[in-house]
C-alpha cells in the first residue's frame, strides 16, 4: 500500500472518530443543559405552589379566627333579640319572637300566634330572606377580613405569618409532585434581608446555585420575604441522568487511541522497512568492494610474474590482508544488530581511568587521521577521571565518533578533531568535536536512530550501514550516561557525552 494511500486512509477514519466523539460530546452537553432547565422549571413550580400553600394557609387562618369570632357574636345577638312581625294576605298578623337559642321540644317548624292556611309559605319566604340577609353581612365581613389582611398582614414579621415546619413539608410536596426526590436546604429572609430561619440540617454546599421565591406575592416589594432553597446534590443528579452515554464516549475514545496506535505502528513498520532495504542495499555495496579487491588480488597472484616479484607479492598480500580485515570490521558492525534485541547489552565492568583510555585511542587513531592531513588535539583536563565501565564498548564509542568525524570531512578542509575531558558534578564529560559538513537541524534529532543514515541522495561516499551511533548510544545509555550532539551545517559536529563517576 502506497504511503499516500495510507495517510488518505488514516485521515478520514481519524476525522470520523473525531466527529463521532464531537457528536456524543455535544449530544452529553445539550443532555445536561436540557435537564437542567428541565431541574429548574420543576424547581420554580414546586416553589410557587409553596409560595401559594403558606398564602392559603393565611388566609385560612384570617377567616377561621375573624370571621369566626364576629359571626359568633352576631349570630348570638340575633337569637336574642330577633322579633319580627308579618303582615298575612287576609290582614292578619304573625309575630315571630325567639326567646332562647335553646332547641324546643315542639315541631322543628316555627310556631306562629295564629294558624291559618296560608301560615306556611310565609314562613317559608320569611326563612329564605333571613338566609339572603346572612349572606350579605357575612360577604361583606369577608370583605372587611380581605382589607384588613390586605393593609395590614404585611406589617407583621414573617416569623408571626408562617409556619416554618409546615413550609418545610409544603417544599418537600411540591418537589415530589413535580418529580425531584432530592435533599434541600432552605432559609428564609425577611424584608430588612435579615435571616429568620433556615432548616435545621442546613449546609451552604451548592448554595451558589440556589432558587429565590418570595413567600407572600401580594405583598408590596418593599415588605416582601423571600426564601431561598438550594440542592447540594443537583449536579450529580444531573449528570446521573446522561450517565448511561459515558461509556460510550470511553469507548470511542479508545477507539480512536487504538486507531491512532495502529497507524503509528503502521508508518513505523513502513519506515523500518524502509530502512532495512537501506541497509541491505548499503550492506551489499560495503561487502562488494572488499570481495572484488581481494578477487583481484587473488587472480594477480596466480600470475607467474608476481611470484618473481617480492615486493609485488608483499604488496599484494598487504591488500589482501587490509581488505580482509576491512571485511571483517563491516561483519562485527552487523553482527552489532543483535545487541538492539535485547534490553540490555552484556558489559564487563571494571574501574577505568577515562584519560587513559582515551589516550590510547587518540594514539591509535591519529594515524588515519594524519592521511587525511588532519590533525587531533586534545584537552584531557578532567581531574577526576576514574569511570566503572566495558574498556572495550567504551572504546569502540570513542572510535566510532572520531571514524564519524572522518567520513563526513569536508574534502575541501583539512580535518581538524578535537577531543576534551573535564568534570561536571558527580559526572565525566567526553566531548568530541570535528569540522566536517555538519548535520542538518532536522536531521539531528534522528542520527541515533538504528539505521539512519543522513541521505546524501544516490551517492555512496559515505560508508556504513546506519548502525555507529545507535551503537554509541545504547552503550551510553547502558552506562547509565547520556549523550547529545550539536552541529552546524558545514561547520562541524560536536557530540557530548556525560557519565557518572566511579564514587557514585
Amino acid at each position: 500500500m502506497k504511503k499516500s494511500t495510507i495517510w488518505i486512509l488514516g485521515i478520514v477514519m481519524g476525522l470520523s472518530f473525531l466527529s463521532l466523539l464531537y457528536l456524543q460530546i455535544s449530544y452529553i452537553e445539550e443532555m445536561v443543559k436540557m435537564r437542567n432547565e428541565q431541574f429548574d422549571e420543576s424547581v420554580k413550580r414546586a416553589l410557587m405552589a409553596a409560595s401559594k400553600d403558606v398564602e392559603s394557609a393565611e388566609v385560612e387562618r384570617w377567616v377561621r379566627e375573624d370571621i369566626s369570632a364576629a359571626e359568633k357574636k352576631a349570630w348570638e345577638q340575633s337569637m336574642v333579640q330577633m322579633h319580627q312581625v308579618v303582615t298575612a294576605p287576609d290582614g292578619s298578623k304573625i309575630e315571630w319572637k325567639t326567646f332562647s337559642n335553646k332547641i324546643s321540644e315542639l315541631p322543628r317548624a316555627m310556631i306562629s300566634r295564629k294558624h291559618g292556611a296560608k301560615t306556611i309559605p310565609q314562613t317559608s319566604r320569611s326563612l329564605v330572606d333571613m338566609i339572603k340577609n346572612r349572606y350579605i353581612y357575612q360577604r361583606a365581613l369577608m370583605d372587611e377580613v380581605v382589607w384588613q389582611m390586605i393593609y395590614r398582614a404585611s406589617d407583621k414579621p414573617v416569623e408571626e405569618r408562617v409556619n416554618f415546619k409546615n413550609l418545610d413539608q409544603y417544599l418537600t410536596a411540591g418537589l415530589l409532585d413535580n418529580g425531584i426526590d432530592l435533599r434541600f436546604h432552605f432559609k428564609v429572609i425577611d424584608r430588612d434581608g435579615r435571616e429568620v430561619y433556615r432548616c435545621s440540617d442546613y449546609s451552604d454546599e451548592g448554595s451558589e446555585s440556589s432558587y429565590t421565591q418570595p413567600l407572600f406575592l401580594n405583598d408590596p416589594p418593599a415588605r416582601m420575604s423571600i426564601m431561598k432553597v438550594h440542592f447540594p446534590g443537583k449536579r450529580d443528579y444531573i449528570f446521573d441522568s446522561v450517565s448511561f452515554m459515558i461509556p460510550s464516549m470511553i469507548f470511542t475514545f479508545v477507539l480512536l487511541i487504538t486507531f491512532i496506535f495502529t497507524i503509528y505502528i503502521v508508518f513505523r513498520q513502513k519506515k523500518l522497512t524502509e530502512m532495512k532495504n537501506d541497509f541491505i542495499n548499503n550492506m551489499t555495496h560495503e561487502f562488494k568492494t572488499p570481495i572484488s579487491t581481494i578477487s583481484l588480488a587473488a587472480q594477480m597472484l596466480k600470475d607467474p610474474a608476481v611470484g618473481k616479484s617480492p615486493a609485488m607479492f608483499q604488496h599484494i598480500s598487504g591488500v589482501i590482508n587490509d581488505e580482509t580485515k576491512r571485511l571483517r570490521f563491516q561483519v562485527e558492525k552487523v553482527l552489532q544488530m543483535s545487541m538492539f534485541d535485547r534490553q540490555k547489552a552484556t558489559l564487563k565492568m571494571k574501574e577505568l581511568d577515562a584519560n587513559e583510555l582515551i589516550t590510547g585511542v587518540i594514539n591509535t587513531f591519529t594515524l588515519k587521521v594524519e592521511r587525511y592531513n588532519g590533525k587531533i588535539d586534545y584537552e584531557l583536563s578532567a581531574e577526576d577521571s576514574i569511570i566503572l565501565a566495558d574498556e572495550m564498548h567504551i572504546t569502540n564509542v570513542i572510535f566510532n565518533l572520531m571514524d564519524n568525524a572522518v567520513k563526513y570531512k569536508r574534502p575541501d578542509v583539512d580535518l581538524q578533531l578535537t577531543v576534551k575531558t573535564w568534570n561536571e558534578p558527580g559526572k565525566l564529560m567526553i566531548s568530541v568535536q570535528d569540522n566536517g559538513i555538519g548535520i542538518k537541524k532536522e536531521n539531528l534529532k534522528k542520527i541515533f536512530e538504528k539505521f539512519y543514515r543522513v541521505h546524501t541522495g544516490n551517492l555512496h561516499d559515505v560508508k556504513g550501514f546506519g548502525l555507529g551511533l545507535a551503537y554509541v548510544k545504547k552503550i551510553i545509555t547502558d552506562h547509565k550516561g547520556t549523550i547529545r550532539a550539536e552541529s552546524e551545517l558545514n561547520v562541524g559536529t560536536k557530540f557530548i557525552i556525560a557519565l557518572p563517576l566511579l564514587k557514585n
